[in-house]
């Protein structure tokens, strides 16, 4: 029986184990929570949209994620209202009609990942993009936007895409990936077309030996939470502005159900900006033996490793190293490690996720008292202090 105090009943048709649709759905709850609208929302359980049973849905209005050729099929002769949201197109044949349409742009996407990387010193960059695929066509967008700032810049156009992620040959497109990264010429920048995507670039570049950011920096597009926590090294990442898409989606959908026309309807939704983090934070260096302890410490740092440990790893003695990263940088490897480990610190205290304990053991402090004397010593202020005067700034 329906609920009185509900006014409609809303589909929602997303994948949301997809970090995109996830957070769409989060600014379509923003806005029904900031709001007087009252939906009863469906939304299957496990998270996925199954297209051939939303055929004859008995409601009353509907919005969709456009991305999946078969969700938009499935919708094409439904009457009740809609709004898509997906991806942006550089061919207006190619965006749905009649329905209200709000879209990530993907050209702004790719501009705002290329500025960081020219920005940071960069001259040659590379797209790691995605194969083929009507499901992929977000992907195929970002390619003609990156060709298209290529050609502006007067730049190689290098792009890859890969193979699908497959356990059966992940190995065999690990080492395609990184004999395609080790063909480059260096110091170069990736852009990856999802975090994922980037995650894989990590990945091959430590199993090829591949210094980062110092030979490749990498950015990634979506700036997904779950992604960070499986990357050894901060993924640098492109923030998209899916919440204001579910938002405006929402939005447009209680317009239409009050009889307002947005049948034409046609909205881009730019980048709210670039999550910087240790990735593509590219610094040249001359001495290959200070950018492999420093790509070693970037991994490791939080593990609570020591000097001898990186100098075991980059293949020389003690004395040397330090002798290197004198000459090179006028500081020490411990210094370096610690300087690592103080960043991270820096940015889970902003956060307030955590407490000083927890992120003392995280970022690889042998305890929360040390975390405070380095925190004294480098900035003058303690963890608490530090994370006050983060809270203050945002407020």
């Amino acid at each position: 029986m329906r609920n009185k105090t509900a006014s409609h009943r809303i589909a929602l048709l997303f994948n949301a184990n997809k970090i995109y649709d996830r957070q769409i759905i989060t600014g379509i709850g923003a806005y029904l929570s900031s709001t007087r609208v009252v939906w009863d929302l469906f939304l299957e359980e496990d998270f996925r949209c199954r297209p051939d049973e939303i055929r004859d849905w008995d409601g009353d209005g509907i919005i969709a994620d456009f991305d999946d050729p078969d969700i938009a099929e499935a919708l094409r002769f439904n009457r009740l209202p809609i709004v898509a949201a997906g991806s942006s197109y550089e061919d207006e044949a190619d965006y749905p009609k009649d329905v209200p349409y709000i879209a990530t742009d993907n050209a702004a996407l790719i501009k705002q990942a290329y500025n960081h990387l020219i920005e940071v010193g960069l001259s040659r960059i590379a797209l790691y993009s995605m194969p083929e695929s009507p499901r992929n066509r977000w992907a195929q967008e970002r390619e003609k936007a990156f060709r298209h700032l290529s050609e502006e810049n007067g730049s190689p156009c290098d792009i890859y895409r890969g193979h699908p992620t497959r356990a059966s040959d992940w190995n065999e497109s690990l080492q395609y990936l990184g004999d395609w990264l080790q063909s480059l010429p260096k110091p170069l920048g990736i852009i990856a077309v999802n975090d994922a995507r980037a995650r894989q670039v990590m990945l091959a570049c430590v199993l090829t030996g591949i210094a980062i950011p110092e030979e490749i920096a990498i950015v990634g597009i979506d700036n997904d939470p779950l992604t960070r926590t499986l990357t050894r090294i901060p993924l640098s990442s492109v923030i998209q502005g899916t919440e204001e898409i579910g938002w405006i989606a929402a939005q447009t959908l209680h317009e239409c159900l009050h009889n307002v026309q947005h049948r034409s309807t046609r909205i881009l939704v730019p980048p709210i900006g670039i999550n910087v983090q240790a990735s593509s934070l590219h610094q040249p260096f001359s001495n290959p033996y200070v950018m492999r302890a420093r790509h070693y410490i970037r991994q490791f740092a939080m593990l609570g490793i020591k000097t001898q440990q990186v100098a075991e790893y980059v293949g020389i003695s003690r004395s040397s190293l330090e002798s290197h990263f004198q000459r090179e940088l006028n500081y020490t490897v411990h210094d370096e490690i610690l300087r690592f480990r103080l960043e991270m610190a820096k940015s889970l205290l902003a956060k307030e996720q955590l407490s000083s304990r927890e992120i003392a053991i995280k970022c690889g402090f042998t305890s929360l008292q040390y975390m405070h004397t380095v925190f004294k010593r480098e900035l003058g202020c303690t963890p608490r202090e530090y994370q006050d005067r983060c809270k203050a700034a945002t407020s």
